[in-house]
């Protein structure tokens, strides 16, 4: 396997899981299924309602980079925390998931956190106070950070701070690095449309995206047209289609990968974030494309059976034994 990490990019956030009633939701007023933005003080007013069952260091790109560093290669993220104790839990737990924080600090805002709110039918409602996460600029992108990455990826939700992820990016392919983004929200994909088609054309390796955000880059009305706008766009094209797999086209080759069975759906938290883990391992120890898809869909399948976004260690070694040796 080729030397190097692979580094991510994302907001450092603290994923707080609560079990929920629909009830309970209505009374904290939260749209079920949505993401709230919060303040500091709603946030401690919501905090102050729920009684967590478990926190873990989150975010979208944060969990495709620990997956990554559970399934052995050499892991590194960038984010942003503040001085206080939830940020040195999310540097803690990332040191204790193999993946090292290359974090930088807040003088005056609190962590991020994310209270992940998932009812019976597994549905996730997020109250999300970004706090120092959304602070990170591109003036604190020194070319240190990116110091022995072979590749980057990119959690899209940072694609609104233009600046920085046009520095994120420079950075990381002066470093030598090949470079992956995960389009994250169809909205975010309309509100930075331009910018986005131009980010990708500068030499985009992988590119993540389900249905809906493959249709808002490309203007494609189906799944397939859109996979072969976004193909045309960038050098490997991904395409997730929830229940029905995914699609997947790199040059001339293309794979449809079903979706694998589970006994029971239990939170779909970190389902896409996983399928990029699976895919990224497989595409970077030379598996061909349909075995990329292959380990995407089988991470996702086995995240959405627990909750949250994090798999034991068992599992984790029950993935590593299905993956075959490093090709030669």
């Amino acid at each position: 396997m080729q030397d190097g990490l692979v580094l991510g990019i994302g907001n450092a956030l603290t994923d707080i899981l609560v079990p929920a009633t629909d009830g309970q939701l209505q009374a904290l007023g939260l749209p079920k299924g949505s993401m709230q933005l919060v303040d500091a003080a709603r946030n401690a007013w919501v905090l102050g309602q729920v009684r967590p069952t478990r926190r873990v260091a989150g975010g979208c790109a944060a969990n495709t980079i620990t997956g990554l560093g559970r399934l052995g290669l050499p892991t590194a993220f960038i984010g942003k925390i503040g001085r206080d104790e939830t940020g040195e839990f999310f540097a803690q737990n990332l040191r204790q998931d193999g993946v090292e924080p290359r974090l930088l600090r807040s003088e005056g805002s609190p962590s991020g956190t994310a209270v992940a709110f998932i009812t019976p039918d597994s549905e996730r409602t997020f109250s999300t106070h970004l706090g120092a996460a959304v602070e990170l600029g591109a003036a604190e992108l020194s070319p240190a950070l990116f110091a022995g990455a072979r590749h980057f990826h990119i959690e899209g939700y940072l694609v609104q701070n233009h600046a920085l992820i046009e520095a994120a990016i420079d950075r990381a392919q002066a470093a030598g690095a090949t470079v992956s983004i995960d389009l994250a929200s169809y909205n975010v994909v309309l509100e930075n449309l331009e910018f986005l088609r131009r980010l990708v054309a500068k030499g985009m390796a992988v590119v993540f995206a389900n249905e809906e955000e493959a249709r808002a880059f490309t203007g494609a009305r189906d799944d397939q047209a859109a996979l072969e706008a976004l193909a045309d766009a960038c050098q490997t094209a991904v395409v997730k289609l929830g229940k029905r797999g995914s699609l997947v086209a790199h040059g001339r080759e293309r794979a449809r990968v079903a979706c694998q069975p589970v006994s029971r759906v239990v939170d779909t938290t970190g389902a896409g974030d996983l399928y990029a883990t699976g895919f990224l391992y497989g595409w970077l120890t030379g598996r061909s494309l349909e075995e990329c898809a292959a380990l995407g869909g089988q991470v996702a399948a086995e995240v959405i059976q627990v909750m949250g976004a994090r798999l034991d260690e068992a599992t984790w070694a029950r993935i590593r034994r299905a993956c075959p040796g490093e090709p030669g």
